[in-house]
């Protein structure tokens, strides 16, 4: 059984490699969330690589905290924040997103969401 710290460890890497993905390849990775047609516009793939660029910092920050034994409460807490963000922001433009988008939002930075409250609580 997975212990709260190595739940924490998946949830940082899985967070590094989906900040990674948006950072480099922005086009490719927002067509699922918001639909090609926006995902090609140049200014769109400007904010997606800054959004990944932020849950890259995030999951290295978590990785590091959770590693190290201390101090992963606080980027924890940042994630939930970003997460809850994501998940608020797709729900109030799901009319005008891709289906499959808003169900892929919703059960990722949801389920992030869950498990980064339960995290900040079972860590440090």
């Amino acid at each position: 059984m997975p212990t709260p710290r190595d739940l924490a460890r998946i949830q940082a890497f899985g967070r590094v490699a989906a900040g990674a993905a948006l950072t480099l390849a922005p086009r490719l990775v927002a067509s699922g969330w918001i639909g090609p047609r926006d995902a090609r516009r140049t200014p769109t793939q400007v904010v997606v690589s800054a959004l990944g660029a932020r849950d890259l910092a995030l999951g290295v920050g978590q990785a590091r905290a959770v590693s190290s034994g201390f101090g992963a409460s606080p980027w924890i807490i940042a994630g939930i924040v970003a997460d809850a963000t994501d998940l608020a922001a797709t729900w109030r433009a799901r009319d005008e997103l891709p289906a499959v988008g808003v169900a892929g939002i919703a059960a990722l930075a949801g389920a992030s969401t869950v498990l980064g409250l339960w995290l900040s609580r079972a860590l440090d």
